[in-house]
């Protein structure tokens, strides 16, 4: 085993991966490292910045220092765990490279990495049809050779995923590599689509692959590193990232938030509270050689990363994932589409969302794309799946969903037991936005009694109320309102008399 969860909120989850060098948890961010030369050097990532695991390009190695190169702990002054990636990006941009499949991988075992790459066929975000087809195919073929050319079995490897903007060719290649052995799966060409900010195709690629990977192998967001779209890529089930922007936004001078970024020169204060931010003022921070400029902005970049992946942590643990998702989405429309994207993957969000353990107190309900969270999901799945009224009670008295929480307390419940007297053919129930239809003896279970929501939230419940009438076959239907009648279809207006509108047979 490689691989653990010890803690789920939507399909983000808090586990371990377990390495030769030590255990590392996700969701986790690796700084890329250039073999090189660097920006922050990578003895200062594990004792300044904490981190534990690193990735950089084996073939940048084989290419500058030759076969007889040491350890890649060694060249880089690392030790912790160290993956490498095998040159395929080089082949993705420059359109080839001067290696190939068996030598990469012996070479990444010679230098003692613990996590390579094979060298795969990267799709690339607008790759035509054809084109796409075959990279899938040769990276599935090149996965299945690369098992004999190892000789390691301690070292881990990952076994990356392609397919881009083709969603069954997504499908196709997750389910063929999750059969063969790899211990954790990069989501391939994702970069050009981050680059051209179009996160609705991202959603969509994350979760075709998450849908046909076995669940224990960690899903890799190659190339994701701006803070403001690791919430959304983990609450979909990413669980490793990579990214050089911390460095390469540093060089043009670029400074970076949770939820944007500003340039220097556009700054008139430092919004933030790191070393860097701490121990300079932006007028002295101008003034700095580029070089020093440079490191120090790379330095403040990378601490706001790492804040944000222990914000995402903290989130999982305590269950307000979508809380701190729809905070960072609505910082940005092209982010908020992929965002609303989200209400197409409702069922596998619920599906992975733990129904038990959460420590979250409540849940916020802002309009109808919050109405998709699983706990909203749940609530109406499961009233229409399996509740079945009380025996005897064949007359149901529906009541709008009131200010007052939990309902069952309210005034309008009050009124409404005074009215009917000690009936035993009722069964009250509340009904509106956003949760449908909810039976009063359930009414201070979570979360609908620990929730807050800005009202008026769509019609899906209209929907359900004539399913819940139906399929627990009242003999008659009431529904009261204040202000007006009900206008659900199926039902009539009889009469009105003391707050009763609409009834049917």
């Amino acid at each position: 085993m490689s691989f653990e969860v010890s803690e789920r909120d939507l399909a983000g989850r808090i586990g371990t991966l377990y390495t030769r060098r030590g255990e590392v948890e996700t969701p986790y961010l690796m700084p890329v490292v250039n073999p090189v030369k660097n920006t922050i050097p990578p003895a200062e990532l594990k004792e300044r910045f904490g981190f534990d695991m690193i990735i950089t390009n084996s073939y940048l190695i084989l290419k500058h220092y030759g076969k007889g190169r040491p350890d890649v702990h060694e060249l880089t002054g690392f030790d912790g765990t160290i993956m490498t990636d095998s040159g395929a990006y080089q082949l993705l941009i420059y359109g080839g490279v001067d290696t190939n499949p068996e030598e990469i991988i012996r070479f990444q075992e010679a230098i003692r990495s613990d996590l390579g790459v094979i060298l795969d066929v990267p799709t690339g975000g607008h790759a035509a049809r054809e084109e796409a087809e075959f990279t899938v195919r040769e990276t599935i073929e090149r996965a299945r050779r690369s098992i004999k050319y190892r000789s390691d079995p301690t070292m881990l490897w990952a076994g990356p995923i392609q397919g881009g903007r083709y969603l069954d060719l997504v499908k196709r290649s997750a389910r063929s590599m999750g059969l063969l052995d790899f211990q954790t799966h990069p989501l391939g060409s994702p970069t050009q689509i981050m680059e051209e900010y179009d996160y609705p195709a991202l959603v969509d690629m994350i979760v075709a692959a998450k849908m046909n990977l076995p669940p224990e192998r960690p899903l890799h967001l190659f190339g994701a590193g701006h803070p403001m779209m690791l919430a959304l890529a983990s609450a979909l089930g990413c669980d490793l990232f990579d990214s050089a922007a911390y460095a390469i936004f540093a060089k043009d001078g670029r400074y970076m938030t949770s939820t944007r970024t500003i340039r220097l020169e556009d700054l008139t204060e430092l919004p933030c509270r790191c070393p860097v931010c701490m121990g300079h003022d932006l007028d002295g921070l101008l003034e700095l050689p580029r070089v020093e400029r440079e490191g120090l902005l790379a330095r403040h970049n990378l601490y706001v990363t790492v804040e944000e992946i222990r914000a995402i942590k903290q989130a999982i643990r305590e269950g307000s994932l979508w809380e701190l998702l729809e905070t960072r989405c609505r910082s940005h429309p092209r982010l908020y589409e992929g965002f609303k994207r989200l209400s197409l993957y409702s069922n596998y969000l619920e599906a992975n969302d733990p129904v038990l353990g959460k420590r979250v107190r409540g849940v916020f309900i802002y309009d109808d794309v919050s109405s998709f969270r699983p706990e909203v999901l749940r609530h109406r799945r499961r009233v229409s799946e399996r509740y079945r009224r009380p025996r005897g009670r064949d007359i149901l008295v529906l009541l709008p969903t009131p200010d007052e929480k939990p309902f069952n307390r309210s005034r309008i419940f009050r009124e409404a037991k005074e009215m009917l007297g000690e009936r035993r053919d009722v069964h009250i129930c509340f009904y509106g936005g956003p949760f449908g239809v909810i039976p009063s003896e359930l009414a201070e279970t979570f979360p609908l009694s620990q929730y807050e929501s800005s009202g008026g939230l769509g019609t899906g419940w209209r929907r359900d109320l004539l399913s819940f009438m139906k399929r627990n076959r009242y003999r008659k239907a009431i529904i009261l309102q204040e202000g007006g009648a009900v206008k659900v279809r199926g039902l009539r207006a009889v009469r009105s008399l003391d707050g009763v509108l609409a009834e049917v047979d």
